[in-house]
């Protein structure tokens, strides 16, 4: 059959990427689309022809733009509409090809009741629960008193753990169904519930699925996706360390039959709950009729690309291998990159990348959607890429993982890439003792680390590495640009360090606050006698000079810093007690002098902002009290419900942001009287932006302030 001549990509960010280079490398014409705000994209820069839009959810309005770029086939990626009837059936209806399974087959899936009766009718085992589809409250909880609890709500609509509740004691149930109905309404238009039994430290595996338009159905292995926050999956690897060769092709076997239930063609996954204790009674969770985030793993461990395999089954490709060509290499594990803050709950995060560094290295591939000078907004999901690692053995895959993610470089937005580097750190990790409630277990992964416990050959460790080094890179950036005239001499007025008379430099002081922590008073100065030159030109050449250096009513460090700086970023190394420390580094509104420094180390970053107490006086001092409420996360205000004079009460709503698909709501830190109030309805914001000011009820009293 032939191949098609050109494919629309329905999607956008790195899945868009991927898609665009399979296609690229079969020699097919790509058609990608884009919303006004995506004009710059990497998937728009990658097409060969893009297509403005007003809206990837637009599915009439997506059948046009292939019709209008004289597309012959649409790839839906995922998200948006790839698991969507109707735009299934419209790009049908137009003449255009769906590279996916029938919309029959998506329809019968996506609805978890018919898909539990269907998979059930084929001998895939499922978990038991209730029955039937539009169950009432009464007709749940009389289902829940059969099975026993802890039982599991669950949406028959939609997906991604959304409106799922865990329900352990009878008495809450009712309430419980209440909730998950509102939940199920709100995101799915639909409020149909199902009950299971809740499985305690359950594994999470799913085994994907190869099927063609003539009845071969074939299955590629398993992926572990056990590392999840809130069914949302973080870290999956192939193979899984539980399986072993007969439950594999048991449950291969089962999701065969499982595709073959619903006339399925294309690439699809089948999900699977499994007791840890008993890989061997698995149960069907749900099938997901599209190309899965962790398609690379299995691409890496059967040596096929799967998005290559979609395209030759819609254009009407027979299957040239059986199953028992299948066999699985070495060992593979993903790291999903998001614009997260892990250290602020997980809350999304955003701006523009000032610095992006993507490992590469053996075994290392990086599915991206980011490039330099990209805003990450807040309208779409927040994976921005994917690190994979492979090798021979999980060990090897897994050490090259960490090290991916500790390379992993993304200045101007935080991400989760430490946090995922910690985690697959974890003993229980490294063991393989995985379960779907680990990561809820071990909050402490979230916390960045911002003291260093020293090297080996290090003496004296850094307890606030990442404040001292932002403060000599401001020390750095701020010395003056030498005489044009090439002398070296420069101005010693001019410098930052409080030239005086006599020879010996003053403390500069720098007021820097780091995420989540209180400002704190970085005291900088250069030694006597030693090199400190000005930078070779503000934006490129080397910049170093040695200094001493104290955090607050600490101990005085005497350290050495060195920078390599391009456009605002590059590298700083901090030498303490002769042991030396990297950062990627960069300065975000740098012309201006008091621009947010953006520090990365490990995977983890910081953004070093600099305080100013004069500004904080000038709000009647109320930040110095926690009555300054800025924004936790760049987002949309989509509701004000306090106005400036009101009287509130601590932990009264005073505004909502909405972000990402998630809405934060913004409370008063304590009794008072609304000051001031800097936003409005449908008004944008960036991670802390000032969005009201809350004057304490009763002014501190002076022992109190000055404690």
């Amino acid at each position: 059959m032939p191949m098609f001549e050109s494919v629309l990509v329905a999607n956008r960010g790195e899945i868009a990427v991927r898609v665009i280079r399979t296609l690229k490398r079969l020699g097919v014409r790509s058609v990608a689309v884009h919303s006004a705000a995506d004009a710059a994209a990497p998937h728009v820069l990658a097409a060969d022809t893009a297509v403005l839009i007003d809206s990837y959810l637009d599915g009439a309005e997506l059948v046009a733009a292939a019709k209008r770029a004289g597309a012959e086939a649409v790839h839906p990626g995922y998200g948006f509409l790839a698991e969507n009837t109707g735009f299934a059936r419209a790009c049908a209806e137009a003449g255009l090809v769906f590279i996916g399974p029938p919309a029959e087959a998506i329809e019968l899936m996506g609805d978890k009741i018919n898909a539990k009766e269907a998979v059930k009718a084929a001998a895939v085992p499922v978990v038991p629960g209730s029955s039937g589809d539009d169950l009432d409250d009464a007709a749940l909880i009389a289902a829940a008193a059969e099975i026993g609890f802890p039982v599991l709500l669950k949406p028959s609509a939609g997906g991604g753990g959304k409106g799922m509740r865990l329900v352990r004691e009878a008495d809450r149930l009712a309430e419980e169904i209440a909730a998950a109905r509102r939940e199920a309404r709100t995101s799915f238009g639909d409020d149909t519930l199902l009950l299971e039994r809740w499985i305690d430290r359950p594994r999470h595996i799913e085994i994907q699925i190869l099927a063609d338009a003539h009845g071969n159905v074939v299955h590629l292995g398993e992926r572990e996706c056990s590392l999840q926050r809130r069914h949302q999956k973080l870290i999956e690897e192939a193979p899984s360390v539980l399986l072993d060769e007969t439950t594999r092709a048991e449950m291969g076997a089962a999701a065969v039959r499982a595709a073959k239930s619903c006339g399925y063609t294309g690439a699809g996954t089948v999900e699977f709950i499994v007791p840890g204790a008993d890989p061997s009674s698995h149960f069907f969770m749900e099938m997901n009729t599209r190309l899965q985030v962790e398609h690379p793993v299995t691409e890496l461990v059967t040596g096929l690309d799967l998005v290559e395999w979609q395209l030759r089954v819609a254009a009407g490709e027979v299957l040239p291998f059986a199953q028992a060509d299948v066999t699985l290499t070495g060992h593979a594990i993903e790291a999903r990159i998001c614009a997260e803050d892990p250290s602020r709950g997980f809350l999304p995060s955003g701006g523009q990348v000032l610095l992006l560094q993507e490992p590469e290295g053996e075994g290392v591939r990086v599915d991206s959607g980011l490039a330099p000078g990209l805003v990450v907004g807040s309208t779409y999901d927040p994976m921005v890429s994917k690190v994979i690692a492979y090798g021979p053995d999980r060990d090897t895959a897994l050490r090259r993982l960490r090290a991916a993610l500790a390379e992993t470089v993304v200045l101007g937005v935080v991400t989760n890439a430490g946090y995922l580097r910690r985690l697959i750190s974890h003993p229980d990790v490294v063991a393989g003792r995985l379960d779907t409630g680990l990561v809820e277990r071990h909050p402490e992964l979230t916390l960045v680390p911002t003291g260093d416990t020293g090297q080996a050959g290090s003496a004296q460790p850094v307890e606030n590495l990442p404040l001292l080094a932002a403060a000599l890179l401001r020390q750095l950036a701020l010395a003056p640009a030498p005489a044009a005239d090439g002398s070296g001499w420069t101005d010693p007025f001019a410098r930052p360090s409080g030239w005086r008379i006599g020879g010996t430099p003053a403390w500069t002081r720098h007021h820097l606050r780091l995420p989540g922590s209180e400002p704190e008073l970085v005291l900088v100065r250069p030694l006597r006698g030693a090199e400190h030159g000005a930078p070779q030109g503000r934006d490129n050449g080397a910049n170093r000079g040695a200094f001493e250096v104290r955090i607050g009513d600490g101990e005085i460090l005497r350290a050495e810093a060195r920078t390599q700086l391009a456009d605002g970023a590059g590298r700083l190394a901090v030498t303490v007690d002769g042991v030396t420390r990297g950062f990627a580094c960069g300065v975000e509104g740098a012309e201006h002098g008091d621009g947010t420094v953006w520090l990365s180390r490990d995977g983890d970053s910081w953004a070093c902002h600099v305080h100013d107490p004069l500004a904080e006086l000038a709000l009647g001092g109320a930040g110095a009290h926690g009555g300054s409420l800025t924004a936790p996360m760049p987002g949309t205000v989509t509701l004000v419900k306090a106005s400036v004079g009101e009287t509130v009460k601590r932990g009264q709503a005073v505004l909502v942001l909405e972000a990402m698909k998630m809405e934060h709501v913004i409370t008063a830190p304590h009794d008072g009287t609304v000051a001031q109030l800097k936003v409005v309805p449908g008004g944008t914001v960036a991670m802390d932006d000032l969005l009201a000011v809350i004057t304490p009820a009763s002014a501190p009293t002076d022992e109190t302030a000055e404690s």
